[in-house]
This record gives structure tokens, sequence and C-alpha cells, in this order.
């Protein structure tokens, strides 16, 4: 008997030996000069736990063999559990028991695969929550030991655990579904996870998982009137991500949804209008109005959203009151700027020469200069001045060149001069259509057909934008579209385009624009005149992809002929046709197809022109993948190589509205300053107008003004414009004193200094108090019609040459950048408010500031780009979250004084 129990200790000997060892090298393996260093200045504590757990470990890691052995199993291991729970339950760092049973994992995970006792979930459990920083990269041991585990709450391990589980879950989710496996027990998890994230406020983490697993549409369930401002502020900035166009949109329809379940419709009508569907638009109106009779204040602040986006409403119009349909057509503009420029002391009337301030370049050089003879005709130099008299006045209803009794201010220019005259009293009476007509009416009685063109062109643009019962535009002009005269005919089609932009006023259409979008047959008409009545129907269309416009356009390009496609009006009826997929995104590839097949000059001009338009703000990267290849081609035959500008200038619409983005495109406009060709180059400065409008961005202004001094001058010309668009309406005092140095530098250039002087009447649009900023609702909106600018990309035949008319298109886009609040009848409300730099609160915790470095004032108040105003007390309620345009307040029946 000794002999055997001898041998048997001599077997067992190097077995335990082995077991001593591999524990030994699991103890060292982890083990660094840090942890060395760290078990030395270990407090006595911390050594304490450490030996707790150490023990707990060979408790559970031992082979029991009776049944109440593997109860003392399970009450370590409830110990153990107890240790990781508490610890994991909020963390700022690793864990002391996490840290301690790092040296175990590897043993622990060894001893479970041969465990076979019902504490093996217990266990399972453990594991699942050391493996979170202890697993190897990509393992996914945390939900693979999950799934193993008990149905304990996931909740109890806390809010990492969970945070690191639903990574797991995603990835491991798309996987499944590559290879068509079941993810049943994975969406049991979701349904667990997602409830806990919503309570705890953690909605960020809920909609990312549940967006990783295709499953939005579970999140309506949890969503509720506290934590609906959250959940979907944070999935909107989401959307703008996706690179599904359809993902894209059902984001936003249940952002809608939720909105409208919220009570919250101002904010879910921008969201229809942003997902550009009309019936979700009407649905909305539907649902404000449901209640009573009478109009209500929502339904009247949803009107006046709809106006200031110019929103097309359709039919939706024969079903509105009168009341409400004045106010989608922007009736009360007119009074309320002008009770603007009242409340801010900017009534009086300025000269061109009050722009100038040609005394304060007043330098010896600059005498010289004057004293040589002098190459700028007076007749330019009238020209320039009838455009800064207008945009600096627009609105005003009064200036002291051309609206005071006996003024002869429109004889003074030449020939086509006089269009453009005559046309800046539309701008001085901008939205005052019942002065305006009158005044503008005497002109189109004129026997010069010029004067009487511009004064029907003035109509136009008297009206843009107003379209309610009152509308004078379409009375007025309809008569004059038929007209003999080749100029008056275009001046109203191009007055009508203006004044319904955006409307989609199916009367146009119908009865007469589509007639002159012809080159064949009876009522054939020329190039010009058919790419203008492209141009107009695509404004007044514009975003609304409608079929038959899309078809006479599209059979005009058909049927011109490569001599038409290369005249210079051609480029209209592009733009025609992009304006009318504006935003539209995929649904333009049936028309881009059809351009694209045809074998014509203008063919890539307009494929490139429609799908840079129909992708407006929305950065699309492979479109601007695309378009940076069309770039990098070096190709030296202008004919052949025009449509490398719109690639340029389509980098900048796409890009537009999103910060990354607009920062990523003006890196590769230097790239494309340094080594494309020089067609190419001209188009960069219009890029970066596009980018910045009615933003001086310091960084773009610097550039913009080294390229207006280049060599090359369709650039420097180009940089000189883009300057004004930059600063338009802002007063910017450092573009006005660049623009005065360029006025003395370009003095002997006519052509430069025409562009100076327009640049900086563009600078003082409306005195500082209109934009052409097309940003609108804390940048959730593009106001998309602005982007006519795109057009003056061809100085040469527009502005310098006899179609500078074309730079009044840019009414579409004026706005009164005010914050004016009002009561339920449309009077003004003095009301403090808080104006500050607006911040992007999507997916902060808890309620952070929504501005900085605010100052309080009285309104109304302006509001520059990327500003944003919020009430100062609670005194006053507004009908709307986003403070901006015209606002309609109530006193609030809670609030104790005005103070709050």
């Amino acid at each position: 008997m000794a002999e055997e129990d001898a041998k048997l200790a001599k077997v067992m000997v190097p077995v335990e030996e082995e077991k001593k060892k591999e524990s030994r090298e699991l103890e060292m393996m982890p083990k660094t000069k840090e942890d060395e260093v760290e078990e030395d200045d270990m407090s006595e504590e911390d050594r304490k736990l450490k030996d707790t757990l150490d023990l707990l470990v060979t408790q559970v890691l031992k082979n029991f063999a009776q049944p109440k052995d593997e109860a003392l199993q399970k009450s370590a291991l409830d110990k153990l559990r107890d240790h990781v729970r508490s610890s994991t339950s909020s963390m700022t760092s690793v864990p002391k028991p996490l840290k301690f049973l790092r040296p175990h994992y590897k043993e622990m995970k060894i001893f479970f695969e041969k465990m076979t006792s019902p504490n093996k979930k217990l266990l399972s459990d453990i594991l699942s929550v050391l493996a979170m920083t202890m697993a190897e990269q990509n393992s996914r041991e945390s939900l693979k030991f999950k799934l193993m585990g008990s149905n304990e709450p996931l909740g109890s391990w806390g809010h990492e655990y969970i945070r690191n589980l639903s990574g797991e879950i995603g990835v491991e989710y798309n996987e499944r579904m590559k290879t068509e496996a079941k993810v049943t027990d994975l969406n049991k998890l979701i349904d667990e996870i997602v409830p806990f994230n919503m309570k705890h406020n953690a909605d960020a983490d809920a909609c990312d998982l549940l967006m990783e697993v295709d499953q939005l549409e579970k999140i309506k369930a949890h969503i509720t009137k506290d934590n609906h401002a959250r959940v979907c502020r944070y999935l909107l900035s989401c959307a703008d991500y996706l690179a599904d166009t359809e993902d894209r949109s059902n984001v936003m329809e249940i952002v809608c949804t939720a909105y409208k379940t919220s009570g919250q419709l101002c904010d879910a009508l921008r969201v229809a209008m942003k997902l550009n569907k009309p019936e979700l638009v009407k649905e909305i109106f539907a649902e404000s109005s449901a209640e009573g009779e009478d109009i209500g204040s929502i339904t009247k602040q949803l009107a006046l959203i709809v106006g200031t986006i110019k929103f097309p409403v359709g039919d939706m119009e024969d079903e509105i009151e009168d009341e409400l349909f004045d106010l989608i057509g922007n009736e009360p503009l007119s009074e309320l700027f002008t009770t603007l420029a009242r409340e801010l002391d900017v009534q009086d009337a300025k000269t061109p020469e009050d722009i100038y301030k040609t005394h304060l370049a007043d330098t010896v050089s600059n005498r010289l200069q004057r004293s040589r003879a002098s190459n700028v005709d007076s007749a330019r130099k009238n020209l320039a001045s009838s455009f800064v008299n207008g945009f600096v006045n627009a609105g005003f209803s009064t200036d002291k060149i051309i609206t005071p009794k006996g003024s002869e201010w429109i004889f003074k220019n030449k020939d086509h001069g006089m269009i453009s005259a005559a046309a800046s009293l539309g701008l001085v009476y901008l939205w005052n259509i019942n002065v305006g007509g009158n005044e503008i009416d005497k002109y189109t009685l004129s026997n010069q057909p010029n004067i009487k063109a511009g004064a029907i062109l003035a109509i136009g643009i008297c009206s843009a934008g107003i379209t309610g019962g009152m509308g004078m535009a379409l009375p007025l002009l309809q008569d004059y579209v038929e007209n003999d005269n080749l100029t008056v005919r275009m001046m109203a089609i191009l007055g009508l385009g203006i004044a319904y932009c955006g409307t989609g006023n199916k009367e146009l259409s119908e009865d007469l624009l589509l007639n002159y979008v012809n080159l064949e047959g009876e009522n054939k008409q020329t190039m010009e005149v058919a790419s203008m009545a492209c141009l107009a129907l695509g404004m007044v269309f514009a975003g609304t992809a409608d079929e038959k416009v899309t078809s006479a356009i599209l059979d005009v390009f058909l049927e011109s002929t490569d001599a038409q496609c290369e005249d210079s009006s051609a480029i209209y009826m592009a733009l025609g046709m992009g304006l009318l997929y504006l935003g539209r995104g995929d649904e333009c590839e049936a028309v881009t197809e059809a351009t694209t097949a045809t074998e014509k000059p203008i063919s890539k001009y307009l494929t490139l022109t429609v799908e840079t338009c129909a992708y407006a703000g929305t950065g699309n990267v492979l479109l601007i993948q695309k378009l940076l290849k069309a770039i990098s081609e070096h190709i030296e035959d202008e004919k052949l190589n025009k449509h490398q500008v719109v690639a340029v200038v389509g980098l900048a619409l796409v890009s537009m509205g999103e910060d990354l983005g607009k920062q990523m495109i003006v890196r590769s406009m230097d790239h494309i300053l340094q080594y494309a060709e020089v067609n190419v180059k001209r188009a960069v400065p219009l890029a970066f107008a596009l980018l910045s409008v009615s933003n001086p961005d310091v960084s773009i202004m610097d550039t913009l003004s080294k390229l207006s001094h280049d060599s090359d001058q369709q650039v420097s010309q180009n940089a000189v414009l883009a300057l004004g668009i930059i600063g338009a309406g802002t007063n910017n005092s450092r573009i006005a004193g660049l623009l005065r140095q360029l006025s003395s530098y370009y003095a002997r250039e006519s052509n430069h200094l025409f562009l100076v002087r327009i640049a900086q009447g563009l600078l003082h649009l409306g005195k500082g108090l209109i934009t052409l900023n097309p940003v609108l609702s804390d940048g959730l909106l593009l106001k998309t019609h602005h982007l006519e600018i795109e057009r003056e990309r061809d100085m040469k035949n527009t502005l310098l040459g006899k179609r500078h008319y074309m730079l009044y298109c840019l009414a579409c886009g004026m706005r009164p950048r005010m914050l004016m609040t009002v009561d339920e009848k449309l009077k003004p409300v003095p009301v403090k408010v808080r104006v500050g730099q607006a911040v992007d609160t999507a997916g902060k915790a808890g309620k952070p500031k929504t501005i900085t470095g605010f100052q309080t004032h009285k309104t109304p108040v302006l509001l520059a780009h990327g500003e944003r105003a919020e009430l100062a007390s609670d005194y006053y309620k507004s009908m709307t979250n986003v403070l901006e345009g015209v606002v309609i307040v109530e006193k609030n029946p809670d609030a104790l004084d005005e103070e709050g």
C-alpha cells in the first residue's frame, strides 16, 4: 500500500507543479513595471480588496464534487458579482475590482468552458462584464458571455457596460444579417437596452443602437414630451451623415411625427419642408386649425414660416382662408420692415456717394489718378450708381436720385443701361406693392422700349415673394409676355419668374410661360427668349420636379442646334432645369441620363448643373468626388471645358450649409487655385462666395482679397464681386475698407470699378437690414431659391455685357435679417431677448446653454449669421422655438412680472 501511495505521489507532483507554473504565468503575463509600482503604492484598503477578490476567485475555480460545495461556489460568485456590480454602476476610470481581476480573466475563461454546474450562468454574467476591459479587440466576448448568462436586468451592471454591449450588438447584428442568421436573441437585448437608455437620459445611445440595427421605428414608443426635444435634435444632426437618401427621409419622418405628437407643430413644419413634402405641410396646417373655427396664433405662425421659406403649398391655396393666404404670401412684410427701420432709426435715404466714401480714399496718388484722363465713361458710372442706389435703399420706398418728383436719372443712362436703371425702382419699392405699383406703372407707358422693359422688370422685383391675394405681378405682366418687342417680352418673363419664385403657381406654366419654351412649330421663339422662359419656369417651380416643365425644357435642349447651344443665353436653360430639381436628390437621374445620352456642346454643362442643384446642401461625398475628378482633367479648348466651371461652383453648392464640409471644400479650393487650368480658377472666387453668403468669414475674405489683385482679369473681377456677396447686408467695416482700396487701385479700369461699386452696394444691402444668407431655422433649412447668384459666373455676358439686369435675380433671396415679435393681430410687441452665438447642443447631456456670449436687447433686433435668440424671461411665450423673422408671442398666464 505504501508503495502505491509513493507512485501516486510521484505522478501528482509534476501535475501540481505544472498547474502552479501555469498560474504563475497567468499572474505574471499582464504585469508591467507600472503594475509593480502600483502594487507597492497600494493602500491598505486596496490590498485588502485584492486579497478578498483573489480568495473568491480561488473558491470559484475549485472543482467541487459535492452539492454542498456548489452552494459555496455560488456564494463566492454572488460576492464576486456584488463587488463588480458596485464598482461599475458609475465609471469615471477603470474600477479597482476589474483591475485586480485582470490576471484571473484567462483562467476563469478556461474554467468556464469545462464548467457544468448550474452556477455557469452566474460566472458567464461576470465574465461578460470583465470582457469589457480585458477581451481582445473585435472578439465580442462581452456579448458572447451575456447571451450564455442569466436573465438578470442589464441595467444593474451600469451605463458603461450597456454602452459597450450596444457596440458589440451592432457589429454582431450586421454580420448575422449578411449570413441571414437568426437575430431573435439580439432583438431581446435591444428591447431591454433601449428603454433603459431612454429612462436614464442616454437618448443618443438609444438612437445610435437602433440606427445601427435598422430598427429606428422602435424609438417612437419611447419619445415623450420631456425628451422629444433632445431626441429630435440628435436625430436631425445624424440625418445629414446618412449615405442613403431613403434612410435620411425615414429619420426625418420619425422626427416630424415626434414633433407633431408632442404638440410642436412649428418644428414639425420645418422638418416637413426639409423633406419637401407638401402633403405633410397640409396635414400640419389641418391639425393646427382643427381645434376651433377661428384662425389661432399657431396657424398664423405656421403661415409666416412657410412665407419666409417660400415653400410651394400647391393646391392648399384653395382650401385655406384669405387671411392665411396673405400671410403665406408675405403681405405684411413691407409694413413690418418699415417698423424695423423706424425702430433702428435708419429711415433716411442714402446716396451712392454715401456708400463710396471717396473722401476716405483721398490720398496723393488718388488725386493724381483723378487728375489724369479717366477711361470710365459716365454712362457706366451712372449704371453702377443705379444698382448701388437700389441695393442700399432696398425696401425703404424712398431714395434721393430716382423717386423724387421730376427726377431724370433714368435718362442719364444709355440704351440697355436704362433697363437696369428703371428696374432699380423695383428694389427701392421692394415688398411695397401698394405704393410701388403706382409709382412704377407710369414708366410702363414710356415710348422707349428699354425704359418700358425696365419698369416691367421692376414690377416683378417689387413683388418678389409677395404672392398673396393682393399680388399684382401676374395681372400686370401677363399681357406684356406677348409683346412684339423681344426685350419687353423677356423682361416680363423674367419679372414673373422673380415675383413667383418658389411658389409653384400653375397659372404661370399652363397659360403663359410654357408657350414660350419652344424652338419649333407655330409659336417658334429665339434661343434667348426660350432660355429665359426655361429659367423663369425653373424659378417658379424650384424644387418641385414638375413633369410638364421638365418635358418642355428637355424638348428645347433636344431641338436646339449646336449653334444655339453655344449661344451665351443657353446657360439659362441649363440653370432652369437645375432649379427645377433643386434638393430633389436621386429624382434627377432620369433627366441626367437623357442629357448624357445626347452629344451636344452643352450636354456635360447641363448634366452637372442638374446634379449639383439636386444635391445642393447635402454634402453628398460621391458627387463631390465626381466633381473633383471633372475639375482635374486638363482641357485647354474653352468650348469643351465649360462644364468644369459648373463643377467648381457645384462643389460649393453641394457642401454649403454644413460647417465640416465647408472647411474641406475651402481646402480643396486652395489646391484648385494652385494646380488647375485658368478657366477653372476663374470660378473659384464665386465658389468661395457661395460657401459664405452674407457671412464675412475672415479666412475666405483674406483669400478673396489676394485674388482681387490677380493677374488674370476674370479672376480678379469675380473676386471683387465675391467680396460683395460674402458681406451682403452686413456693413462689414473690413470689407468696406478693402473695397475702397480696390476702387482706388482700379480707378482707370472701367469694368473692375463697375464691379467694385456693385460690391459696395451689396455690402450695404438695405442699409444692413437685409441679408442674402440662405440658411434658416438654426441651419435646418436652406432657402434654395437664393442660389440664383450662380448665374453671375459668366461675367462677360451678364454684368459686363448687356444682361446686367440679371443681377436683380438676387431679389429672390433677399429677406430682413430681423427678429420681430408681434401679437396675434401682427402688431409689434417689444420683448426682452438674449442674442448670442449659437451653440450646437445635439447629443449633449442635461440642459446645456444654447447660446454663448449673449447680450440682452428689446425686439426688434438684427440677427447675424450663426447667431441665435431666446426669450430673456417667461413673461411672454413664443409660438415657435426658433426665434427668427416674425414671431408671434402671447403673455404667459403663469408669469408674475415682466422681469420673470
